[in-house]
């Protein structure tokens, strides 16, 4: 009997619980319309190149931090699991930059006398 009452108690926080992020997740996706509409503009507008790339990484930035607090729980999660997702981010975005540099497209070339090229 207390198990029933148990199950429907937590059924009924967990119910009240999201019914806050709902708001929340619904506020969320308008701002990240919001955010691409901007970045629509700004490809469309006649500015400098790295103005533009600058401003689209600016807004990527934004969308990206939004979205790993918001819709993958790291606000409501203990500070411990945002470290630890950082330190995996980090991990990940040097392997990847290391990986970059090792197999550059300077260095895939093909090398050999039946690849140089006759002037």
């Amino acid at each position: 009997m207390s198990a029933t009452a148990d199950a429907s108690t937590l059924s009924a926080s967990d119910s009240h619980a999201h019914d806050g992020k709902f708001h929340v997740f619904v506020q969320l996706a308008m701002i990240l319309a919001i955010i691409t509409g901007m970045e629509l503009l700004v490809i469309y507008i006649p500015m400098p190149e790295w103005l533009v790339i600058s401003i689209l990484m600016g807004l990527s930035v934004v969308k990206f931090l939004a979205v790993i607090f918001i819709f993958m729980h790291l606000k409501w999660d203990k500070a411990f699991c945002t470290i630890l997702f950082f330190i995996g981010l980090a991990l990940g975005g040097g392997t990847l930059w290391a990986l970059l540099l090792l197999h550059g497209a300077k260095d895939s070339q093909p090398v050999g006398p039946a690849y140089e090229m006759v002037e």
